[in-house]
């Protein structure tokens, strides 16, 4: 029997920034969320979605497919939950990564329709994460790398990470730059201030500090010339755009080509070499914005699953003002095209 998800009477989905985690993970670096969740159940300070979330990010199977059938959404591509390996160290980040990849290729091989993974990598070790990448890719068919922001405060601009970037080039892949918590020493500077301790919290992450870590991210992998030395690399970035958008041509104005030494404009690199994902921002005149400044080619559905709903991104999917055919690219004709689904 057709699930509601495959009537092919409905718009096509492929969701790109959905997450998922194994049990041994959220015993790990997804200890904090593990804890979260569990005392979201008395706690009412805490979100109500995260009293069920470790439940939700472990399911790889039933609930889940349920859940996208519920929604419209046909295909999520998976990535390890922050932190992800990004604050760990070479060898014990290596070990979590391949026991990621692995749990998470079994999950595809039982719902292939359905499922698709980003590769976890060990970001700290370079040329173990170039080898781990390709291992994903080559046996698993993994459709890229994911990686959640900074390595210990070290960024990607740094060419101690470059041959990452030289290996997703040459296998034809992009890379996911999800957000992560700021560096402590900035969360002290920017985010400790006169007000309570629960508001620093959400400033330093979902409601400042993640996205700005990331258009930072981003504009320094620019500046660092990442792209002028692999021409042909594309990251994805979520959220809209991280802010970069409305930014776009206030960079382009500061940050010239005489001053930079870059090959490109900097918008350019933003329009050529950057793709967007919705993710969990269902903001109209955020997406309006988004879509004026780098084209509708550009940007692709996603959800931000379990921590946004997928019933109210595709409702904000389903009602964007663009016309059916821009509808289609956003929804999955842009994916398929990047990924070659």
């Amino acid at each position: 029997m057709m699930t509601p998800a495959m009537n092919r009477n409905q718009l096509r989905t492929i969701t790109l920034e959905e997450h998922y985690a194994t049990a041994a993970y959220m015993e790990g670096p997804g200890k904090d969320l593990n804890a979260m969740s569990k005392a979201a159940k008395t706690n009412s300070q805490i979100p109500p979605h995260f009293a069920n979330i470790a439940d939700r990010l472990t399911d790889l199977g039933e609930g889940r497919i349920a859940e996208m059938n519920a929604a419209g959404i046909d295909l999520q591509v998976l990535s390890l939950t922050s932190p992800g390996t990004e604050q760990l160290l070479g060898e014990e980040a290596l070990t979590l990564a391949q026991d990621s990849n692995d749990a998470l290729a079994g999950a595809i091989k039982r719902n292939p329709a359905r499922l698709a993974g980003f590769a976890a990598i060990p970001t700290a070790a370079p040329e173990k994460a170039a080898e781990e990448l390709e291992r994903a890719v080559r046996d698993y068919g993994f459709k890229g790398a994911f990686i959640n922001g900074h390595c210990r405060g070290r960024y990607l601009d740094d060419k101690f990470f470059w041959p990452i970037f030289q290996r997703a080039e040459e296998l034809n892949v992009p890379i996911y730059l999800h957000p992560t918590a700021p560096p402590e020493k900035v969360i002290q500077t920017y985010f400790v201030g006169n007000f309570p301790k629960e508001v620093t919290m959400a400033l330093s992450v979902a409601a400042w500090g993640w996205h700005i870590e990331t258009a930072v991210h981003v504009i320094r992998i620019i500046c660092g010339g990442v792209f002028d030395k692999y021409s042909k690399l594309q990251l994805l970035i979520g959220h809209l755009g991280e802010g970069l958008p409305f930014m776009l041509q206030r960079l382009d104005q500061a940050l010239p080509p005489q001053s930079t030494k870059l090959n490109r404009p900097f918008s350019t690199y933003l329009r050529e070499n950057i793709h967007y994902t919705i993710s969990g921002f269902n903001f109209m005149p955020a997406f309006l914005d988004l879509l004026m400044e780098v084209g509708v080619d550009r940007i692709m559905f996603s959800t931000d699953h379990p921590f946004g709903s997928m019933t109210q991104a595709k409702a904000f999917l389903d009602h964007l003002p663009v016309s059916p055919a821009d509808r289609e690219k956003i929804a999955y004709k842009n994916a398929e095209r990047l990924f070659r689904f």
